[in-house]
C-alpha cells in the first residue's frame, strides 16, 4: 500500500458528473500539485480549477475538490475526490494527468482491500457492501445494510471473543502451573463451549434465508402443455417474454425472468410442459423442467380450468409443500373450485388478468416466509456456513475430550473458523486475554 491509486468512481460515458477517487500516501501532494492550491479543509467540497500535469498552465477542468486525510477516511489512508464534469474527454485528460504524476490506476476493489488491511471494514462488511451495491430489491438492500453495518460481524466476533477468554484460561493453567492464579479458572469453559455451539446452531438453522435473498427465489411455472404457462408468464413480467401459441409444446427451453415481489427478488422460470413425447427436444425440454423443479423454493403449478377437474399424472406428480396451484382459464371452469393435495387453487385468467392479484399476494406471502428474516443477522454466504460448521465441530469434539490440552487445540480450531469469517486470525489475541485478565507472573 505505499502506492497511490485513482479510479474513476461513477460509471463510464457521458454524465453530469464524474468522480474520480483518489488514496495513497501521495494524495495530499498530487493534489495540492493538480490544483496549484493548498489542501482544502477535511471534508468540505471546494472549488478548484484542476491542471494538466504536462502542461501545468492548462486547465483540464473546473469542478470540486474534497480532502479525507487519514485515518479518518474509508481506506484509512489519506484520500481524495474530485468531482468533474462527466464527459469522456474530461475523463481521460485528468486520468492522464494524474498518471503523470505517478498514481497508479487501481485494480478491482483496491479501494475496499485498502479499507479491510487497514482495519476499516472485516471481511463481512466487504462483503456487505457488494452485495448493497449489486441490490435489486428493499429486501436485499435492508439485508446488505446491516452486513455494512457490522451485525453479523459484530456477532461472530463476540463469539469468537467468549471462545478466546476460555482459550485463555485453559492455557493459562497449561502454561503457568506454579503461578497463583485465581481459583475455578477452568471451571465454565465447557459451559462457554456449549452455549455457543448452541448459538452457531440455531444461526445454521435458518433455512439458507439469506443465501436465498441474496441470489434470489427459484420459483418455477409447471404445467401440461397449453395450459397457459407461458401466458402467465407474460402476465407477470408485463411484457411479451414468452412465445404463446395454440400449438402444444412450444416451450422447449427454460426461460427465466428476474421480478421484485413486494422488495423480495425472485428468479420465476418458465418450462416446458409435462407429457410424454417422442420429440428429442421437447423430451430433454421436459427432462430440464423437472430438474429446475426439484431445485426451487417454490412451483407454481399451472392447471387448464377447460380440463378441471382432471389433472394428469406427471402434474398431480409434482404437488407438494413448495407449489402453489393455479387454475387458468377460470372462465372455462365446468364445476366449482376444489382442494388438491390440501392446496386450495387459485382462479385466474392469465390472458384477461382476472385473479392475477390474488396471485401475487400469495406469491409475495410465500415469499416473505421464506426469505424474511427479522432484525437478526444472516448468513448470506456459503463460506460462512461452512466456516460456522466446522467452529461448531470442533466445539463438539473439545466438549467430548478430557484432557483439557486437547480440549484447547478444539478451542483454537473454532476460534480460527471463526476468524476466518471476519479475517481476523491472530494467535496473539489469546496472550492478549491472558495477561489482560489474569496478570500472570504477579
Amino acid at each position: 500500500m505505499s502506492t497511490t491509486i485513482f479510479a474513476l468512481a461513477t460509471p463510464a460515458g457521458r454524465s453530469g458528473v464524474a468522480i474520480i477517487r483518489i488514496s495513497g500516501p501521495d494524495c495530499g501532494d498530487v493534489l495540492r500539485a493538480i490544483t496549484q492550491r493548498d489542501l482544502p479543509a477535511p471534508r468540505v467540497a471546494t472549488r478548484r480549477k484542476f491542471y494538466a500535469a504536462k502542461t501545468p498552465s492548462a486547465i483540464i477542468d473546473d469542478g470540486l475538490a474534497l480532502w479525507f486525510p487519514g485515518p479518518a477516511s474509508f481506506t484509512g489512508e489519506d484520500m481524495a475526490e474530485l468531482h468533474i464534469h462527466g464527459g469522456p474527454a474530461v475523463i481521460a485528460a485528468m486520468a492522464e494527468s494524474l498518471a503523470a504524476h505517478g498514481l497508479q490506476a487501481a485494480e478491482p476493489g483496491a479501494f475496499t482491500r485498502r479499507a479491510f488491511d487497514n482495519g476499516k471494514l472485516d471481511l463481512t462488511e466487504v462483503e456487505g457492501l457488494a452485495d448493497l451495491i449489486a441490490a435489486e430489491t428493499e429486501a436485499q438492500r435492508r439485508q446488505a445494510l446491516r452486513q455494512l453495518e457490522g451485525a453479523f460481524g459484530d456477532r461472530v466476533e463476540a463469539w469468537r471473543g467468549g471462545l478466546l477468554g476460555a482459550l485463555a484460561r485453559i492455557e493459562a493453567a497449561i502454561d503457568f502451573p506454579e503461578e497463583d492464579l485465581p481459583g475455578g479458572l477452568v471451571e465454565g469453559v465447557d459451559e462457554a463451549m456449549r452455549a455457543i455451539g448452541d448459538e452457531i446452531a440455531r444461526t445454521l438453522d435458518d433455512d439458507h434465508r439469506g443465501e436465498r435473498l441474496r441470489d434470489g427465489l427459484s420459483v418455477v411455472i409447471l404445467g401440461a402443455p397449453n395450459a397457459g404457462k407461458s401466458s402467465l408468464m407474460n402476465a407477470l413480467a408485463k411484457r411479451d417474454v414468452a412465445i404463446v401459441s395454440d400449438e402444444a409444446g412450444t416451450t422447449r427451453d427454460v426461460i427465466e425472468l428476474h421480478l421484485d415481489l413486494g422488495g423480495y427478488p425472485v428468479l420465476l422460470a418458465d418450462t416446458a410442459g409435462l407429457r410424454e413425447s417422442g420429440n428429442k427436444i421437447e423430451t430433454e425440454g421436459v427432462r430440464r423442467a423437472l430438474d429446475r423443479a426439484s431445485r426451487a423454493d417454490l412451483k407454481v403449478i399451472v392447471i387448464d380450468g377447460a380440463v378441471w377437474p382432471v389433472i394428469p399424472d406427471a402434474i398431480r406428480a409434482q404437488i407438494d409443500a413448495a407449489s402453489i396451484l393455479v387454475l387458468n382459464k377460470a372462465d372455462l371452469l365446468p364445476g366449482p373450485l376444489q382442494a388438491i393435495a390440501g392446496h386450495q387453487p387459485i382462479a385466474i385468467s392469465a390472458l384477461t388478468g382476472a385473479g392475477l392479484s390474488d396471485l401475487l399476494v400469495t406469491l409475495k406471502e410465500r415469499a416473505a416466509g421464506l426469505l424474511a428474516s427479522g432484525d437478526q443477522p444472516v448468513l448470506t454466504r456459503l463460506r460462512h456456513r461452512e466456516a460456522l460448521a466446522d467452529c461448531r465441530l470442533a466445539l463438539s469434539r473439545g466438549l467430548a475430550v478430557g484432557p483439557v490440552e486437547l480440549k484447547a487445540e478444539e478451542l483454537r480450531l473454532a476460534t480460527r473458523a471463526l476468524g476466518r469469517i471476519t479475517g481476523r486470525v491472530e494467535v496473539e489475541d489469546v496472550l492478549d486475554v491472558i495477561f489482560r485478565e489474569f496478570c500472570i507472573g504477579k
